[in-house]
C-alpha cells in the first residue's frame, strides 16, 4: 500500500533537544501514522565525525573529540528521554563508542570503514527521533537506510534502482502504521559495506525513497520558509514562492539556489511526487510546493553566485560533443556562449574549475580544443522562469559595459559580471524584473479642507506617479476625529465622500491598527492633516507597526524634546520615513533647502522668517488709519485667523515653526527655549473667547504706541520668528520687531510668509524663501510633495 508522505529533516532541525522535540511536534501535527521519515545527523555531527578522522594519526586529540560528540548525544538523550528509553539508548550508544574506537585503533580505514564511521550521525539521529515518538505514544522503529538502497560505486554511488525499490516496498508494506525513520545521506554496495550519497545526500536519500516508495509528497523541513524570488539576507522585500515547477526548481538549483541541489530533484522527474520547502522553525507559515508536472509558470527568480569560471577557447568541433563529455564527470556548465571566430566560452563554479581545466587539457586534440583562457574573477546574476522571454528586454537593459551576454536556455536568463558588480545587479534585476509591484497603502487623517484639497491632488497625480514608480500607490484609509473608513481593496477617489458618508464607522486606535496591520499592503503611509495632539502621542505607535508618516500637524515636529528623540531613534532602527515639509510654510521648499545647504557642506547660522499667514495680512495692512483690533475682527470675519483669533495673535504657532526648522538643522531645544512675545495680554489669554472679542480693543493702546514709535525711525512692524547665534550663544525669540521698509519683511503680499536664512555661503546677501505659506492648495501639495519622496525612497534600486 503506498503511503502518502515522507518529512525530511535537516541537521539544523535537529540541533538540540528543543529541535527535536519541534520536529515531534511536527509529525504529530502535520503527519500520519504511516508516514516515512528521513533524518540527517544532529546539527555539526557530520562535521565532527570528518573532524575525527582527520585526526586519527593523533590518538588523545581524537579521543577528547569522541567525547565530546559523545557527550553531545548523551545529553540529548537525558533532556529527552525517561529512563527507560534513555537506558536503551544509552547502552547502544556505548557500544557504538566501543565500536568507533576500534575503527580508530586500525592502522589504516579504507574508504568503507571512513564511511562507515561518518554514518553514525545519521543513525544516532533516526534511532533517537524513533524514540522520542515512541514516548509520546506512537508506533515509530528507526531504520538503517543501508538495508534499504544499494548502489554500485564511483564518484557518486549509483543507486541499483530496482532492487532499491523492492528493499523499500517490502519494507514499507511490512510495517502499516507505523513511522520508519530512515536514516539519509548513506547507502551500501552489494556487499553491504558503508557508502555515502555525497553533498546534500539527506535531501536525495529523501527524494529518492519517495520516488521508490510511490510516495504522494516529500517535505524538506529545514530553517527557511521555502524558495525565496532573491535571498531575503540580501534583498529586503524578497517573497516567498507559494509554487514553483520542476523544471525551474532544477534549473534554479544548477544555478547556486541555497535551498535547493539539483540532485536532490532528479529523482521526482517522471513521477507524481510533489516537494514542499517548509520551516521546522515556523511550521504554520507559508511554504513552497514544487509541482513535477506544472505547466503555468511561476514568478521570476534571481539567484547569484560570486565565483564563477569562465573557459574560452577556439573549438573546431562541435560544442555539444564538449559538453557531454563534461556532462559525464557530472559537470555541466551554468551557462554557455558561441563567439566569433569559432571562440566559446563555458562558466562554471570556482569549485569545479579545477577538473573542468584538467578534463579539457586531457581531451583538447580529440575535441578539437585550443587556446584555452580562465578567467576567475567574475560572479553570475540568474533570472529563472518559464517565461524567461518576457523578461529579456528589461534583464538586458541593466547591464554595464562588461558584463557577458544574456544566455537564454528557456527557463533561465543568464550573465556574467565582475564579481563587485554582483549584488548590484542582483538588486537591480530583481527591482525590475522579479520584484513584486509594490503595492503602497495611504491612510488620510483628517478630511477636512486641506484633507479634501489632497485627494484632488493625489486623483490628479497618482495616474503619473504609479507609472514612474513602477507601483500602486492607492488610498486605503480616511479618518475623521470619530469616524473611519478602511478598504482593503481601495477607497474610489471619485466617491470617496459618499463612501466615507455611507460605510465609516466609529474607532478606537487598538482596533485601527488591527485593521492597518490586517492590510495586503508592502507599505502603509499616514498622512497627518490634523491638528490632532492626541494623534501625534501615537506616532511611535505607528513607527513600531512599520508605518511611515507625513505631518502637517506641527505638535510632533514640535513635541517634547524627549519625545521627539524617540521618534527619530524609532527612525533610525528601522527602514522608515517621517517627512513634514508642509507642518512649517506649507508647500514652500524651506526644509527641503535646509537640507540641501546641510548636505552641501554649509553651516547654517540664523534663520528667521514671518511664518505665519495671518499675521502677516495684519501686519502688512496696519496703517493705524483703523484700530489693530477692527483689523483682527475683519480678519476673522474674512476666515483668515483660527475662529479663536488669540490662537494666531499670542505667536505660539510661529513658535512652534521656529522649533521644527532649529531640530532640523541640528539644535537641540525644547519649546520653552525660544523666548514669546505674545500680542494678547496675560489678562485677556485665558477668559472665553465672548469675553475676548468684547474686551479686543485693549490691543489697540500698545499697538498704536509701537507703530508711532517705529514710523518715528522710518520703521515698519512685522511680528517675526528669528533664531542666531549673538556671542557664541543660541538666541531664539518670537515677537514684534521694528524693520527698516526695505527689508525682506517689509515687503511682502498679505498672506506670504518669508524665511531668511543666513550661512557660511549666504552671508551678506541670505537666502530668501517666500511664497504663500497657508492655504489648502498650497499645503495639500506640500503633503503630496512629501508622499511621493517617500514613495520614491521605498522603490528605488
Amino acid at each position: 500500500m503506498a503511503r502518502g508522505h515522507l518529512h525530511k529533516f535537516g541537521g539544523s532541525s535537529l540541533a538540540d533537544a528543543d529541535c527535536y522535540r519541534r520536529v515531534a511536534h511536527i509529525l504529530l501535527t502535520h503527519g500520519n501514522s504511516d508516514d516515512l521519515v528521513v533524518v540527517s545527523a544532529a546539527g555539526k555531527s557530520t562535521n565532527f565525525l570528518y573532524k575525527l578522522l582527520a585526526l586519527k594519526d593523533s590518538s588523545q586529540l581524537w579521543q577528547e573529540e569522541l567525547q565530546v560528540l559523545i557527550s553531545f548525544q548523551q545529553n540529548l538523550i537525558e533532556q529527552l528521554l525517561s529512563n527507560e528509553q534513555a537506558r536503551s539508548l544509552r547502552e547502544r550508544l556505548s557500544i557504538d563508542k566501543y565500536q568507533l574506537i576500534s575503527l580508530f585503533s586500525l592502522d589504516s580505514l579504507n574508504e568503507y570503514k571512513r564511511s562507515e564511521v561518518v554514518s553514525f550521525g545519521e543513525r544516532w539521529s533516526a534511532r533517537l527521533l524513533a524514540a522520542l515518538l515512541r514516548e509520546s505514544g506512537v508506533a515509530a522503529s528507526d531504520i538503517d537506510a543501508r538495508s534499504l538502497l544499494i548502489a554500485d560505486e564511483g564518484a557518486i554511488p549509483q543507486i541499483r534502482v530496482d532492487e532499491s525499490r523492492a528493499r523499500v516496498l517490502k519494507r514499507v508494506d511490512d510495517s502499516p502504521n507505523e513511522r520508519l525513520i530512515i536514516t539519509g545521506f548513506i547507502c551500501a554496495n552489494s556487499q553491504g559495506e558503508t557508502l555515502l550519497l555525497g553533498r546534500n545526500g539527506s535531501d536525495y536519500s529523501a527524494t529518492l525513497i519517495a520516488s521508490l516508495a510511490n510516495i504522494g509528497r516529500v517535505t524538506i523541513w529545514t530553517d527557511v520558509e521555502g524558495v525565496f524570488n532573491a535571498d531575503p539576507n540580501k534583498i529586503n522585500d524578497a517573497k516567498l514562492l507559494k509554487s514553483l515547477s520542476l523544471d525551474e526548481a532544477n534549473r534554479l538549483a544548477h544555478l547556486g539556489s541555497p535551498v535547493l541541489h539539483n540532485r536532490s530533484l532528479q529523482p521526482l522527474f517522471d513521477t507524481d511526487v510533489s516537494l514542499a520547502v517548509r520551516s521546522s522553525y515556523a511550521s504554520h507559515t507559508d511554504f513552497t510546493l514544487i509541482a513535477p508536472k506544472s505547466s503555468s509558470a511561476s514568478a521570476p527568480v534571481v539567484t547569484n553566485l560570486s565565483s564563477v569560471s569562465l573557459f574560452n577557447f577556439r573549438l573546431t568541433a562541435g560544442l555539444q560533443s564538449v559538453i557531454e563529455l563534461l556532462a559525464e564527470a557530472g559537470l555541466i556548465p551554468l551557462a554557455h556562449w558561441k563567439l566569433a571566430q569559432n571562440r566559446v566560452e563555458l562558466a562554471f563554479t570556482n569549485e569545479n574549475s579545477k577538473q573542468v581545466q584538467s578534463i579539457l587539457e586531457l581531451d583538447a586534440e580529440p575535441l578539437g580544443i585550443a587556446d584555452i583562457r580562465v578567467r576567475e574573477d567574475l560572479g553570475l546574476v540568474a533570472l529563472v522562469s518559464a517565461d524567461s522571454n518576457l523578461y529579456r528586454r528589461g534583464f538586458a537593459r541593466l547591464l554595464s559595459r562588461d558584463a557577458r551576454p544574456l544566455f537564454n536556455d528557456g527557463l533561465s536568463l543568464v550573465t556574467l559580471v565582475p564579481f563587485g558588480q554582483v549584488n548590484l545587479l542582483t538588486q537591480k534585476v530583481h527591482r525590475r524584473c522579479a520584484g513584486p509591484r509594490k503595492r503602497i497603502g495611504v491612510l488620510l487623517l483628517g478630511v477636512g479642507n486641506i484633507g479634501e484639497a489632497w485627494v484632488d491632488l493625489f486623483t490628479r497625480a497618482r495616474t503619473s506617479l504609479n507609472k514612474e514608480l513602477e507601483a500602486s500607490v492607492e488610498l486605503v484609509g480616511l479618518l475623521s476625529s470619530k469616524k473611519a473608513l478602511l478598504k482593503e481593496e481601495g477607497i474610489s477617489l471619485s466617491s470617496w465622500k459618499e463612501e466615507f458618508d455611507q460605510q465609516a464607522t466609529p474607532w478606537l486606535y487598538d482596533h485601527l491598527f488591527e485593521q492597518l496591520q490586517a492590510l495586503e499592503c508592502d507599505e502603509l503611509i499616514a498622512l497627518d492633516i490634523s491638528a490632532s495632539a492626541d494623534l501625534t502621542l501615537q506616532y511611535p505607535e505607528f513607527f513600531a507597526r512599520g508605518i511611515h508618516v507625513v505631518s502637517a500637524n506641527k505638535l510632533a515636529g514640535s513635541g517634547p524634546l524627549a519625545f521627539y528623540h524617540e521618534l527619530k531613534q524609532q527612525l533610525g532602527n528601522r527602514r522608515l520615513f517621517w517627512r513634514y515639509n508642509a507642518s512649517c510654510g506649507a508647500g514652500l521648499p524651506v526644509q527641503h533647502a535646509l537640507n540641501d545647504l546641510h548636505n552641501s557642506g554649509d553651516n547654517i547660522e540664523a534663520v528667521g522668517g514671518i511664518f505665519s499667514g495671518t499675521l502677516c495680512w495684519l501686519f502688512e495692512n496696519y496703517d493705524a488709519e483703523k484700530p489693530f483690533s477692527q483689523l483682527v475682527l475683519e480678519a476673522k470675519g474674512l476666515g483668515i485667523t483660527e475662529p479663536d483669533p488669540r490662537d494666531d495673535l499670542s505667536g505660539r504657532d510661529m513658535q512652534r515653526k521656529l522649533l521644527i526648522l532649529a531640530r532640523e538643522i541640528g539644535h537641540d531645544i525644547e519649546l520653552e527655549d525660544i523666548k514669546l512675545n505674545s500680542l494678547v495680554p496675560a489678562e485677556l489669554a485665558d477668559i472665553p473667547l465672548e469675553q475676548f472679542l468684547v474686551r479686543i480693543s485693549e490691543l489697540d493702546e500698545e499697538m498704536l504706541a509701537q507703530f508711532n514709535s517705529a514710523a518715528e525711525l522710518n520703521k515698519v512692524l512685522r511680528y517675526v520668528a528669528g533664531l542666531d547665534f549673538i556671542d557664541g550663544e543660541l538666541k531664539a525669540e518670537v515677537g514684534i520687531e521694528w524693520v527698516d521698509r526695505e527689508h525682506a519683511y517689509a515687503n511682502l503680499t498679505p498672506g506670504d510668509n518669508v524665511f531668511v536664512i543666513r550661512s557660511s555661503f549666504y552671508q551678506d546677501n541670505p537666502l530668501i524663501i517666500r511664497g504663500p505659506g497657508a492655504g489648502r492648495e498650497v499645503t495639500a501639495a506640500a503633503v503630496q510633495s512629501d508622499l511621493a519622496q517617500i514613495c520614491r525612497d521605498l522603490v528605488q534600486e
